[in-house]
């Protein structure tokens, strides 16, 4: 089968694009509001962009509530503040991100219903999570609004924090070690980085190589 992207509702394409593009890394993003307050929220439409400068890109759509506000918390309080935690979810603390997905009330800290700690960050007034294996402190690089009060965000990552353990002097990061989880399909589904497998890169001479009989 093939569609026309022009042919289906938004709801129709975001069914097939999650049932097809994954597994996705999870966002688990910090912000604070104009008050102080801590949010928490996970974003699945995310990625990391470029390494020079180091940017990462997320997706955020559109605030679904009937409360005049067309943006979500973590939108806004990016948008107030230009600064913002990606917090990376491990297989240890789905349970608190899929909390930290709940549609809590204005002023709700997130973090703190879902059992979840902060730490300072070190360029930033932004708390990262602390039971997160990494963490990247981020300054907005942009914000390109989206029809529908969706915004691409892409923030510039000013600081790096990987758990004591999981990475070696060489800069080695040990994958098993982080245990991190992506998002799949429906409403629910998720999977781990424990099935892995090589498949390395060749140059044009190992491949004529592996051509002859």
């Amino acid at each position: 089968m093939d569609f026309a992207a022009a042919d289906l509702s938004p709801d129709r394409i975001y069914k097939l694009l999650v049932s097809t593009v994954m597994p996705r890394p999870i966002a688990l993003v910090s912000t604070l509001n104009a008050d102080g307050i801590a949010n928490a929220a996970p974003f699945s439409f995310f990625n990391v962009f470029s390494n020079a400068p180091p940017l990462l890109v997320i997706g955020i759509e559109g605030n679904k509530r009937e409360d005049g506000r067309p943006y979500k918390d973590t939108a806004r309080n990016i948008a107030e503040r230009g600064e913002f935690v990606v917090n990376m979810v491990s297989h240890a603390i789905v349970e608190p991100m899929v909390i930290c997905a709940i549609d809590f009330p204005d002023g709700v800290n997130e973090i703190a219903e879902a059992g979840l700690t902060t730490a300072p960050s070190k360029q930033i007034s932004v708390p990262r999570i602390a039971e997160s294996p990494v963490s990247f402190e981020c300054r907005t690089f942009s914000i390109t609004d989206l029809p529908y009060n969706r915004k691409l965000v892409s923030g510039e990552i000013l600081h790096l924090h990987i758990r004591d353990g999981l990475i070696d002097d060489k800069l080695h990061v040990d994958a098993a070690g982080l245990d991190l989880v992506g998002r799949m399909h429906g409403a629910a589904w998720y999977t781990t980085t424990r099935d892995r497998f090589e498949a390395p890169l060749m140059t044009v001479a190992e491949w004529r190589t592996k051509q002859k009989p």
